[in-house]
């Protein structure tokens, strides 16, 4: 093979776990086991100057050569600078500070470290002199001018660690340049410097924190007018939108610990009618609010911050969503809930609701707008009593639904009830018609119809009604509604004409529903002629008979049977309620409806058995022997694919006539007889 050749990847031969398992901790201590201790270089011990000058020779030579190499590395020179300090040689220490500053001047630790040296040495005003230099070459480090102001301080120069902060002020630094010279005045006993360090404090920064601070310290000094009109003075200095929780909350509290509860209380009252306050400062001063109250208010002020709290969180739900309606009725039943006091709130609610109509004229999206509207009709009408408003808003309600689309039937009739209220009938009548006309619906032509017929206008009943049907002919409530009428003023024939055309129409959405109020009327006007002598009872009768033979034409239900045999029977015409059991049964049992034969001879049963009569006893025998036997079978189930889908069991009536014609049936119960007699023998011999 050449030596170029690629050589095949090593691979191990047993892999198998190795008895003896290397851990990384075993790892570091064979490590450290095996690393050869340090050697350390000997102590030297200098006893005389020479000595000493070589060894000072030697260092200072270090310093110098590795400053050559990084001029740039400002620990060096620290290091130089302390060897040289220790050495007690402060001049040669000041050079290399010197000279280290002009390599980098704006190196605020190198001018701490050369200041630090003359102060540890006692180098008082050679210390001055570096701190002047290093907070007028950098008057924005703190650090030089809080350390500068305590050596002041320390020294017992409280006019020079004053006149220190007079020259920091002055360029206006950050707060803790404010409050390290408010302290110190404090620490000397003098408010009045720390009064007038805090007035130009608030003027520098004029931001909640400065007047809180201030406040704070007026308060602590005893000074509970001067505290009050410091925190007056933010609120009225501040603009609106710089105003945060961190001033309104201590105002408040401040107010609070001063034991005047009605002040605390209006500072939060103003603060949460503040807009430009933002929403994180709302939520804590709401929470201070209600923990104020639970303190300090009584029932109705706590139930107050409650319905405030509630208030922003509906408010916060619309704005997010503004066709919430959920949210809209939540803020509305809110506002109501406050009393009728709050009539202003509760109107400027439903106003805003019902400014937000639906995107799209679609009934389903409607359906809960349009009870802000009614709701708002209503509070006009039954709390605030502005019944000229009430109106208005049902107007305006009625204009804005687009009844092209749809319409709705409880807006009108609200409308006309209102007015009925009023005692505007003639503007009730022309709200209902104005209903009709435009868009009609079925309760709006019953409740005007109710309406007049309380007044006894019996004429515009009767248009009301021509009106109804015209519109909906294929409505049986609307043809009984109008028979009904009719036979309630004893206009029997109006009545009967009204029934032959309602179900004479072609289509009828409930066809059954009017030939039984058909049924019903003649029924009616015949027990009324069994009841009447001079009147003819037979023809009514044959009119209801009648009747029930044109049902029994379009549809041989089984309850028009029924009903046709109970109806006799209730009559006392036995006879004919038994033919009419007799003409049902013979109906199905041609037709081949065996559940339906079985409900007419039960029907039947039931009735002779309920008359108790001895020449119904054979009647009642036949119709038991026409009972059929229930028998328990199997049917083959196919799938919607054509597939098998299995066995179903299933109940089937065989009569005694289908028994004559199928003999194999009669085979058949034998054999189960015969099964049943041989199982129980089984279990005797057993036994």
């Amino acid at each position: 093979m050449e030596m170029g050749a690629a050589r095949a990847p090593v691979r191990a031969k047993n892999k198998m776990p190795a008895p003896m398992q290397i851990t990384a901790e075993q790892i570091l201590r064979e490590a450290a086991e095996r690393q050869e201790p340090e050697t350390k270089a000997p102590k030297q011990k200098i006893t005389d100057p020479d000595e000493l000058a070589a060894f000072c020779l030697r260092k200072r030579k270090g310093y110098e050569d590795a400053l050559r190499i990084n001029r740039q590395h400002i620990p060096h020179w620290v290091n130089y600078a302390k060897f040289e300090e220790s050495q007690g040689q402060f001049d040669r220490a000041r050079s290399v500070f010197e000279r280290a500053l002009e390599i980098d001047h704006r190196d605020r630790k190198l001018w701490m470290a050369y200041a630090e040296m003359e102060m540890r040495n006692r180098h008082v005003n050679a210390a001055r002199n570096v701190w002047d230099r290093a907070v007028t070459l950098l008057p924005r480090v703190t650090a030089l001018w809080s350390r500068y102001a305590y050596m002041e301080e320390m020294l017992g120069n409280v006019a020079g660690a004053r006149a220190v902060f007079e020259r920091w002020c002055a360029w206006e630094p950050e707060d803790m340049a404010w409050t390290s010279f408010v302290r110190l005045e404090l620490r000397h006993n003098h408010a009045d410097g720390a009064r007038r360090v805090f007035a130009r404090y608030v003027r520098c920064h004029a931001v909640p924190r400065s007047y809180v601070r201030w406040a704070k310290f007026e308060e602590a000094q005893g000074e509970a007018a001067n505290a009050r009109a410091v925190f007056e003075a933010a609120l009225a200095n501040l603009r609106d939108d710089c105003v945060s929780e961190e001033l309104l909350g201590a105002f408040a509290a401040f107010e609070e610990r001063q034991v005047e509860y009605e002040r605390a209380r209006t500072i939060y009252t103003y603060a949460l009618s503040l807009a430009a306050l933002p929403a994180a400062d709302r939520d804590a001063l709401a929470k201070r609010r209600a923990a104020f109250e639970r303190a300090h208010g009584d029932r109705a002020s706590v139930e107050a911050v409650v319905h405030a709290k509630k208030r922003e969180q509906y408010e916060a739900a619309v704005l997010a969503e503004p066709l919430n309606y959920d949210a809209w009725f939540d803020l509305c039943r809110l506002e109501e809930s406050l009393g009728a006091s709050n009539a202003d709130s509760i109107r400027h609610a439903y106003e805003r609701a019902v400014q937000r109509v639906p995107p799209a004229p679609r009934k389903a999206l409607w359906r809960r707008y349009i009870f802000f509207w009614i709701k708002y009709a209503l509070f006009e009408e039954l709390r605030a009593k502005d019944f000229a408003r009430a109106r208005e808003v049902y107007a305006t309600c009625r204009r804005l639904i687009p009844h092209a689309q749809f319409t709705f039937g409880k807006v009108w009739l609200l409308s006309a009830r209102f007015e009925l209220r009023r005692g505007q009938l003639g503007a009730a009548r022309q709200i209902l018609g104005a209903a009709i006309g435009l868009a009609p619906k079925a309760k709006v032509f019953r409740e005007y119809v109710q309406l007049e017929l309380q007044l006894g206008e019996i004429e515009r009943c009767r248009a009301l009604y021509a009106k109804y049907v015209a519109w909906a002919p294929s409505s049986a409530a609307a043809w009984i509604a109008m028979a009904q009428l009719e036979a309630s003023l004893a206009e029997v024939e109006r009545a009967r004409a009204i029934f032959e055309l309602a179900v004479a129409q072609p289509v009828l959405d409930m066809p059954e529903l009017a030939w039984k109020a058909f049924i019903d009327f003649e029924a009616a006007l015949a027990a009324d002629a069994d009841a009447d002598a001079d009147a003819d009872a037979d023809e009514a009768s044959g009119r209801v008979r009648a009747l029930y033979d044109r049902l029994l034409e379009r549809t041989g239900h089984v309850k028009v049977w029924l009903s046709l045999a109970r109806w006799e029977n209730e009559g006392g015409r036995h006879a004919l309620s038994d033919e009419a059991f007799e003409r049902a049964h013979a109906h199905f049992r041609a037709e081949g409806l065996k559940v339906e034969r079985l409900a007419v001879l039960e029907a039947w049963a039931q009735c002779l058995r309920e008359r108790a009569r001895p020449d119904d006893v054979a009647t009642l025998e036949r119709v038991q022997a026409l009972m059929p036997k229930r028998v328990r079978k199997k049917r083959a189930l196919v799938a919607a694919d054509g597939s098998d889908g299995g066995w179903e069991e299933y109940y089937d009536y065989i009569y005694p006539d289908e028994q004559a014609a199928q003999p194999s049936l009669k085979i058949l119960e034998m054999a189960h007889k015969w099964k049943r007699q041989r199982g129980d023998g089984e279990r005797g011999d057993e036994q």
